[in-house]
């Protein structure tokens, strides 16, 4: 019905957080001497995976008619019983969607990081 808000939601702050990173990182001289990947761009997978997810799950509600484009919208909002169990699923599908994604993200830093880490002991030393 609705779950596809919780991850929509989680892109939107994740991309305000991205932006704040992007700009201390612009601002540091320690970031532009970094080799590596900056956390601006992994944060920015993290955003491209949650809203991707978002915009496939809308569609597939707007699909079986659980979205409309007229008020009040979610068509579980039209009644209080459906809209019990249109936040009992956003506590629990959207929720679950949201944190399966951000482990996804998780394990993709950790492959980030170690092929960073072999990358930089692969480099001779510059000494």
């Amino acid at each position: 019905m609705a779950c596809f808000l919780v991850p929509a939601t989680g892109a939107i702050v994740t991309k305000v957080v991205t932006k704040a990173v992007h700009a201390k990182e612009q601002a540091s001289d320690a970031a532009m001497a970094q080799h590596g990947v900056p956390f601006s761009r992994k944060l920015t997978w993290l955003f491209n995976l949650l809203a991707g997810g978002s915009v496939l799950l809308a569609f597939e509600h707007v699909w079986h008619g659980e979205v409309t484009p007229w008020a009040p919208y979610l068509t579980a909002a039209g009644n209080p019983v459906d809209t019990a169990e249109m936040l009992h699923e956003m506590a629990t599908a959207g929720v679950a969607m949201a944190a399966l994604v951000a482990l996804v993200w998780l394990g993709l830093l950790c492959v980030c990081h170690a092929v960073e880490k072999k990358a930089q002991q692969e480099q001779p030393d510059a000494e």
